[in-house]
């Protein structure tokens, strides 16, 4: 039990680490994703508000770019004062006047970056694109390969007719994240032209934060896991020292107890060859049973806690072995008005410890027969499942249960119904020896009402 405890500490505890670090680094790698695509749309948006040719704002320079244009009454009175005008040809461009730029007064998609701190003024001299222009029929119009060289023409031209002819607006093709917008053809028409950013840097960054916080992400993982598997024991220590005074203290009482019992039953034996029978004497006997039964349980359950304790295994037949117990009930059954139905698989062998099986069937239809309803039905069957699995099965009915499940019935000492103590002769100890058996044949062993009027106690054997 204890290394079943230190066991669930450590995985409940690995589990709310895990939970943590999986929402510390995927916010931190979401954050740092929406960063990165921030800063390559306000790149594609400067490209698209230049329809895709920055030759313009590198060759005049971004400082230019970023100066608002001025009105005619400014001009005029630079011209009057002596000042040079620049001719229409000289002018350079307003940033944010282009397709999808931004207005005159807000300073287009260069200063929005810059101010959003996605993109700096060296920002238009970095980037690495090129474009392709379809007309109105499908066809290449157009492709202009100069600001990249990692791109041939013949490739630029073979993405886009696949991504056009997939009717793709915008996205990653590997790492070059596209947009289109809309402009003059060749022939007068209009066209589509893609345009192609390398993001290559961005993503590789992005890739190389992420893939570092996920190796750091598992370092972490395992150094806390060998620091929970060093102090666990520590910190369940206390709690190990109680369970085994716990144990010591059943183990003990429970032969202390079997010594005055002994002594009773003697003298009740020899009251009945001088007094004769009578009722006193047969509850004293009764309640000495009682009392045996209750001590045996105890002590037997103390043993199959201890870590060391092993059942000794061997094959025999569980088939033979569940229709004896079961058909020793049948007397029983038929006195308290009772119907027993038994339905065994033949033939099924298994590798265990028979005494104990038996003992675990036993207790569980001994249980079906105390609380079945009056007249009630009681039966006992035993199949093979998938993966050679043997179910053991015992069905009762009942006056009135919760549907659901019932697995809080294997707790030791649990009665569900207090007040039935007396009538049953039980102690609410009989299923948790049934579920400690299962368990030391690495079983299970289930209880569930699938309606209001019945019980089902399932073993799971392997």
């Amino acid at each position: 039990m204890i290394k079943t405890l230190r066991r669930k500490f450590i995985l409940i505890t690995m589990i709310s680490v895990l939970a943590v670090l999986t929402i510390l680094i995927g916010t931190i790698d979401v954050l740092n994703y929406y960063n990165v695509m921030e800063t390559i749309r306000s790149e594609m948006s400067l490209l698209k508000s230049y329809d895709g040719d920055l030759t313009t704002i590198r060759k005049d320079g971004s400082n230019n770019n970023m100066e608002k244009p001025k009105d005619d009454s400014d001009s005029t009175s630079d011209s009057e004062g002596g000042n040079e005008t620049l001719s229409e040809g000289d002018k350079l461009p307003v940033m944010g006047n282009g397709p999808d730029g931004g207005s005159e007064s807000d300073g287009g998609s260069l200063q929005q970056g810059i101010e959003q701190g996605h993109i700096n003024m060296e920002t238009p001299f970095s980037i690495r694109y090129f474009t392709v222009v379809i007309d109105e029929n499908g066809n290449v119009d157009s492709v202009n390969t100069e600001d990249i060289a990692a791109v041939s023409e013949d490739e630029a031209k073979s993405i886009t007719l696949e991504l056009y002819a997939q009717d793709n607006q915008n996205g990653f093709y590997t790492d070059y994240y596209y947009d289109v917008i809309e402009v003059e053809s060749s022939d007068g028409g209009t066209g589509t032209m893609y345009i192609y950013l390398n993001s290559k840097e961005e993503m590789s960054s992005f890739r190389n934060f992420r893939n570092i916080s996920l190796v750091i992400s598992f370092l972490g993982l395992a150094l806390v896991f060998i620091l929970v598997l060093i102090l666990s024991k520590i910190a369940i220590k206390p709690v190990a020292e109680s369970y085994e005074k716990q144990k010591h203290f059943i183990t003990d009482a429970s032969h202390e107890i079997k010594t005055p019992l002994a002594i009773i039953e003697a003298n009740t034996e020899v009251l009945e060859m001088t007094e004769g029978d009578n009722e006193w004497l047969k509850s004293i006997r009764h309640q000495i049973e009682r009392l045996s039964s209750l001590t045996e349980k105890l002590v037997f359950l103390s043993r199959m806690d201890e870590e060391n304790t092993k059942l000794e295994m061997q094959d025999f037949s569980l088939s033979k072995a569940v229709r004896e117990v079961s058909e020793s009930f049948l007397p029983v059954a038929k006195a308290k008005g009772k119907r027993l139905e038994i339905d065994v698989c033949e033939n099924v062998t298994f590798n265990g410890n028979e005494g104990s099986i038996t003992q675990a069937v036993s207790l569980l239809v001994d249980n079906a027969m105390k609380y079945s309803n009056d007249g009630g039905i009681i039966s006992v069957s035993m199949r093979i499942v998938q993966k050679n699995k043997k179910e053991i099965i015992v069905f009762n009915t009942v006056d009135e249960i919760e549907v659901g499940n019932h697995d809080v019935l294997f707790e030791r000492f649990y009665r569900s119904d207090s007040s039935r103590s007396t009538k049953t002769g039980g102690h609410g100890i009989g299923l948790s020896v049934v579920k400690a058996i299962v368990t030391a044949h690495k079983g299970k062993v289930t209880a569930e009402s699938k309606d209001d009027k019945s019980i089902e106690f399932k073993i799971t054997l392997p």
